[in-house]
């Protein structure tokens, strides 16, 4: 593109601008009856109602458990159930949990308010659970909160025991078969040592 060809159009634009208004199109120009223009409205699709109550909550700070996001979301509305995943051998959080509104309106507004909010240094995550999504078991045992399972008293509890005369022997035999495999491996090595007998 050229000079001239820029200067031309520079002249098209100014002169477009400093010409009045054609025939027929003033501020207070009135349709003629019969030639009205019908405007083409553009209809947005609706988005279907959510008639989720549950939400997902991931990246869970520490120290924000189940009594403090009860207390949290319950300014949005009425809070049914939450429940935070956690080990099942420590009871410590996962940081991912779930969280049951008794309104689905007020689900959504948690999840479109909420979602990338900064919390504790955590972006949490929040997205709506589809009903047809939550698992059956997903609120077994909300109620009772988490219990941890005391495994060094299970385990306490099976090796102070009385072995019964046939458990007995077999612990013997095993004794006896590590110990003649010591036995081999030390003669193997060339090491002249004499093993004290078993009692």
């Amino acid at each position: 593109m050229g000079l001239r060809d820029k200067k031309r159009n520079q002249r098209r634009v100014l002169s477009r601008r400093s010409a009045g208004p054609k025939t027929g199109e003033g501020k207070d120009f009135l349709p003629l009856e019969g030639k009205e223009q019908r405007v083409r409205e553009k209809k947005q699709p609706e988005e279907p109602e959510s008639t989720a109550t549950v939400l997902y909550i991931g990246h869970i700070p520490h120290g924000f458990y189940e009594d403090q996001m009860q207390g949290f979301f319950q300014q949005f509305g009425a809070v049914k159930r939450v429940r935070v995943a956690r080990n099942r051998k420590t009871g410590k959080s996962k940081h991912y949990g779930f969280i049951e509104f008794e309104n689905p309106e007020v689900a959504k507004i948690v999840a479109d308010e909420m979602n990338n909010y900064l919390l504790f240094e955590h972006t949490l995550q929040i997205e709506p659970v589809p009903p047809e999504k939550v698992h059956a078991k997903l609120w077994k045992g909300v109620r009772k909160g988490f219990i941890p399972v005391d495994r060094v008293a299970i385990e306490r509890k099976r090796l102070s025991k009385d072995k019964t005369v046939e458990e007995h022997k077999k612990m013997l035999e095993g004794i006896v078969k590590r110990d003649e495999k010591r036995r081999k491996r030390i003669k193997a090595a060339g090491i002249d040592y004499e093993c004290p007998a078993l009692i």
